[in-house]
């Protein structure tokens, strides 16, 4: 569409505009702003009439203020399709990592993408990576054994339970723990004996122990030495 000079007040604002940007004609602004109108971002309208980016700009606010101003940089590699399909590989278990989906986008797309534009793709619709939980691995026969003792057990009453004994053995450091330890630390604080936590070769030695809980309270605590087994473990239940 081609905006024709007339003596309207939008005539008048262009003919402002045309004085103080560099004596762009009035078929300069009416393409500039048709280009505008047809979508074209600023630099590639810049590129196709060599006017410059700062002038475009100017016009676009004078004029056509309404105008969604297009997204800086590049376009994505990864469509909307890619990115659905990225979550579900993540949710399903079928890929753990960005450098992971990135190999299967590329075996189906025939695209370039790098294990970056994965990451920046999935942390824009709010995935964010986290350190995995350590917890005991559960095959499908221990879940089963699972939910089969919570069915056997889903009627039992409080004299039931009180007939039960909870036990658990716990390993216990000489030095330290076998899991991370933290300490606040002030900004440019340099390496001190508050900030270092002392190790040994092999740990500085450890021990065993178990113990128990009953409705009637704690158990004794005894030391396990060697394995723990059936045989240790009843031996001293009966003690």
């Amino acid at each position: 569409m081609i905006i024709q000079p007339c003596q309207t007040s939008h005539n008048n604002n262009l003919n402002h505009t045309i004085t103080t940007m560099k004596a762009l004609s009035p078929a300069q602004c009416n393409h500039i702003l048709s280009l505008l109108d047809s979508g074209h971002s600023g630099h590639e309208i810049s590129t196709q009439t060599g006017v410059s980016n700062a002038t475009i700009s100017r016009l676009r606010s004078r004029h056509r203020p309404y105008l969604r101003k297009p997204s800086g940089g590049r376009p994505s590699k990864l469509s909307e399709q890619d990115i659905c399909y990225t979550l579900r590989l993540i949710g399903t278990g079928k890929a753990e990592n960005a450098v992971q989906v990135a190999k299967t986008l590329q075996e189906m797309t025939g695209n370039t993408l790098s294990a970056q534009t994965i990451r920046n793709g999935m942390k824009e619709v709010g995935m964010k990576a986290v350190v995995k939980k350590k917890r005991p691995l559960l095959t499908k026969h221990h879940r089963r054994e699972r939910l089969d003792f919570a069915l056997s057990h889903q009627n039992w009453t409080m004299d039931d339970w009180k007939k039960v004994v909870w036990s658990d053995e716990t390993k216990i450091n000489h030095l330290g723990s076998d899991g991370r330890s933290w300490v606040w630390k002030k900004a440019g604080e340099g390496l001190s004996d508050r900030l270092v936590e002392g190790t040994r070769k092999f740990g500085g030695g450890s021990l065993m122990m178990w113990g128990c809980m009953m409705w009637e309270g704690v158990g004794f605590a005894c030391k396990i030495d060697g394995r723990m087994d059936g045989d240790l473990y009843i031996k001293m239940l009966d003690e």
